[in-house]
């Protein structure tokens, strides 16, 4: 099995309430602003750690789910996944609860569209994004084929 990594660094300058940093992907992929105030609050073109681990489980999924579909003889023409990451803000910090996945796919072939909330939780529990964040918040599926 071959290892592999990737990286992020956060330069964050200031305080918690004033301050604010860039996510610098180690790729060269993205820059990112990131502030407090704009995590729990109107995000005005600045991302959060909940928005990039949207990102990360919505592309791992939609990875996971063409993966098993082509491995059951289907193919998909366009996959459209959109993660949203639920948090709530209490008196003890911020709980990231849900990951909430919506997948529509267009296009299938391959595979009856009856049979693709079926495949689309199997492909789920195979995303390793879902099985990291498993056991820590709920992970939510809505799948469709049109």
């Amino acid at each position: 099995m071959a290892t592999f990594s990737r990286n992020v660094t956060v330069n964050w300058d200031g305080n918690l309430m004033e301050g604010k940093g860039q996510a610098k992907a180690g790729s060269g992929a993205f820059t990112l602003p990131v502030s407090f105030p704009r995590r729990v609050g109107d995000a005005e073109g600045q991302t959060s750690p909940e928005e990039l681990i949207a990102a990360a489980h919505a592309a791992c999924y939609a990875m996971a789910l063409n993966a098993t579909v082509g491995r059951k003889g289907g193919q998909i023409t366009r996959t459209d996944v959109t993660a949203t990451i639920v948090a709530d803000k209490g008196d003890a910090g911020i709980k990231i609860t849900t990951s909430k996945l919506a997948v529509t796919a267009h296009g299938l072939s391959g595979i009856p569209k009856e049979q693709f909330a079926e495949v689309a939780r199997e492909a789920e529990s195979k995303c390793p994004v879902s099985n990291a964040l498993r056991g820590s918040l709920s992970i939510e599926l809505d799948a469709k084929a049109v």
